[in-house]
């Protein structure tokens, strides 16, 4: 494959400034209840690229689902480019790089069958079925997927780089009889194992528990209260609040956020540090080279509370005379490459969760996360567990805890930061290309005067 792809681009790479194709190749499982019922089986097998060209600073964009069209569909790119380009294109110097990456798997999926799949998916759900009677419905889920990216491209660069995900997710509606509705949720992945789903029973029950321990919930009263987020909450906070401002195509095209987000600026307390790595092993956002060939990073995004570094792909490193990050990231080969995450959170600290909530006579504990939206600076999050802290002790639930504010102003509210640490695995979404599988976290966070709105 590696040479085909080699060749292709060798024939065509002195009528363009820039030239590189990706190839996918797939195999994939997904099983899923709703209910009672078997919602759907899926399995699939997939040859499908993309083929990115620059000139004078106009790309292109072509896809392609087989390999006999691939020069064609090379020709088509450089056509569309040459239509496009107007300026000077810049990108950020790379040495060539030719590497293979191979997963090490512990149990390949593709070994298990399809009956033994669905087993195991039936017995996880009727677990939760089973779990309460006012559990009105569950949806339960299992996917895998086993692929081969190659990548090349007109400076010299090849690289193959394998890649398994095999998760679970497991999801449960509670309902009382007043028409209470509360929702739990409990997801599962790994990097290199199917024996990561099997003999989890606890965990999987443990959507079921979050959710009818909500129901007797009361809805939190209004106002403004010092918080304490558990580490998935904090890990999406940083995320979706401060992550996605870092990615350095947002803020080369908006002047306001340059200012803001001037690289040495104090942002936060001196304590606080937020990282995007991408060497972390094991993670969802975890790679060996981004989808243009750039080795992955460990990032700090603020250290000792300054703005350090931005995420970048070789475009924006190139446009702002800065570094390329590694964070060229797309869903799969037939999207080009964007800035996106990979993993990112807050390094921990060196306060426990019993001194963080020690002093507190009345505040909140906001765990997981339902829902939320950002815009700009701004930022809204509804938890999906809510419980009041009383008196340095965590006592009764409340429900409908959305927590607003300024994500700068916040970043300053922080007073103390946990000496734990958690990622859990998600998808982000950008610039139609979703779900992306990154991962979010960091230790349990404490801010004062956080706006918490009840019901």
């Amino acid at each position: 494959m590696q040479e085909q792809l080699q060749a292709a681009i060798a024939s065509s790479r002195d009528a363009i400034d820039y030239l590189e194709i990706r190839v996918e190749q797939s195999e994939s499982t997904a099983i899923s209840f709703r209910g009672h019922q078997l919602d759907a089986v899926d399995r699939s097998f997939n040859l499908a690229g993309g083929i990115r060209a620059c000139h004078k600073g106009g790309w292109s964009f072509v896809t392609f689902n087989g390999l006999a069209e691939l020069q064609d569909r090379i020709s088509e790119a450089i056509s569309q480019a040459h239509l496009v380009g107007k300026e000077q294109t810049l990108l950020a110097p790379l040495e060539p790089i030719q590497d293979y990456v191979a997963v090490e798997l512990g149990r390949d999926p593709r070994g298990v069958s399809l009956a033994d799949k669905r087993r195991l998916m039936e017995e996880y759900n009727q677990l939760l079925l089973d779990f309460d009677p006012r559990i009105q419905t569950t949806m339960v889920g299992l996917r895998d997927r086993f692929g081969i990216t190659y990548f090349v491209n007109s400076t010299g660069t090849c690289i193959a780089q394998e890649r398994l995900d095999v998760s679970g997710r497991f999801g449960v509606i509670a309902l009382t009889d007043a028409g209470v509705v509360r929702q739990g949720f409990e997801s599962i992945h790994s990097r290199s194992d199917y024996n990561a789903l099997v003999g989890i029973e606890d965990q999987v029950i443990g959507a079921a528990k979050r959710a009818v321990g909500q129901l007797e919930a009361k809805p939190v009263k209004g106002g403004q209260y010092t918080v304490v987020l558990d580490p998935y909450l904090a890990g999406v906070f940083i995320h979706e609040a401060f992550g996605h401002l870092s990615e350095a195509d947002f803020v080369y095209e908006n002047p306001r956020m340059q200012d803001l987000l001037t690289l040495g600026k104090p942002l936060a307390i001196e304590q606080l540090n937020v990282v995007d790595d991408a060497t972390l092993a094991g993670l969802p956002g975890s790679l060996k080279y981004d989808d243009e060939g750039v080795p992955a990073q460990r990032k700090y995004l603020i250290k000792d509370g300054i703005l350090q570094q931005r995420l970048h792909s070789r475009e924006t490193a190139g446009k702002m005379h800065e570094s390329p990050t590694g964070n060229a990231r797309a869903i799969s080969a037939t999207y080009p490459p964007i800035v996106r995450m990979t993993n990112t959170g807050i390094e921990a600290g060196d306060c426990s969760f019993e001194e963080m909530i020690g002093d507190i006579e009345e505040g909140v504990y906001a765990v997981r996360m339902l829902g939320g939206q950002t815009n700009g600076e701004m930022f809204t999050f509804a938890a999906a567990e809510g419980y009041m802290i009383r008196n340095g002790q965590i006592a009764e639930p409340v429900s409908d805890v959305t927590l607003s504010g300024n994500v700068f102003q916040t970043l300053k509210d922080i007073e103390a930061i946990g000496n734990d640490s958690l990622y859990v695995s998600g998808g982000c979404g950008k610039g139609g290309q979703s779900p992306l599988a990154v991962s979010v976290g960091g230790p349990h966070v404490r801010i004062n005067g956080v706006v918490v709105g009840g019901r």
